[in-house]
């Protein structure tokens, strides 16, 4: 396991500034992880500095409460990947997943799908507001609208991720080859990061990411 493969390294805080989005995308090419995570009015800036790497530039749609419109989402979308973004973490609309609007919620995914062309597309269904029945539901219908990850949280809400989360969601996409889960929320240490992977998670977003990997040498696994 190349656990910094797994990694999104991740600053979406509010007061991050440009030197805050250096440090990350220095510490991401150091380590190689999968992805550093930014709101959208870092990507040119994670873009150029990351140039010649290999890790990728990710940003979030509809961040991070998920309650704009499917129009204002899709361009937000939409201007993203102009800007060179390769992966995007969406958050569904989690009133209307309560509802029970399930047509709405999985139009609205198809079309920032539709709007990134084959990008990578994360779903974020924020399982700490959701009950048992609607986490399984969300991976459901994230996986019917072709999405590449249904995503356990923001970590901007309540709740974080959890094994027995991931399990879940792993279980209601299994008969989906081409959709996996990522996790997020609360992932600060090496322990929580293999607990999580040995659950069945494929990605973790964290703004610890230099953390777990330090950690991971001394326990001798990298």
């Amino acid at each position: 396991m190349k656990l910094n493969e797994y990694i999104d390294h991740t600053n979406l805080k509010p007061t991050a500034t440009n030197r805050d989005i250096e440090k990350l995308c220095v510490e991401a090419a150091r380590w190689n992880f999968a992805s550093v995570c930014v709101n959208p009015v870092h990507i040119p800036l994670a873009k150029a500095l990351l140039k010649g790497t290999e890790v990728k530039v990710c940003t979030v749609i509809g961040f991070p409460l998920g309650a704009i419109s499917t129009e204002m989402k899709v361009a937000e979308a939409k201007e993203a990947y102009e800007n060179g973004c390769d992966e995007f973490d969406m958050v569904i609309n989690i009133g209307a997943l309560k509802e029970g609007r399930f047509d709405f919620v999985q139009k609205e995914i198809e079309a920032v799908r539709y709007a990134i062309d084959e990008s990578t597309l994360k779903v974020i269904i924020e399982t700490g507001l959701l009950s048992q029945y609607e986490k399984a539901m969300a991976t459901k219908i994230v996986c019917d609208a072709g999405a590449d990850f249904v995503k356990t949280c923001t970590g901007f809400t309540e709740g974080k991720a959890t094994v027995a989360d991931v399990e879940l969601l792993v279980e209601n996409s299994e008969f989906y080859e081409y959709t996996l889960v990522k996790a997020s929320g609360g992932i600060r240490t090496y322990e929580d990061a293999v607990a999580l992977i040995n659950a069945g998670a494929s990605r973790l977003g964290t703004s610890a990411g230099v953390k777990i990997m330090q950690e991971a040498i001394d326990n001798g696994a990298f």
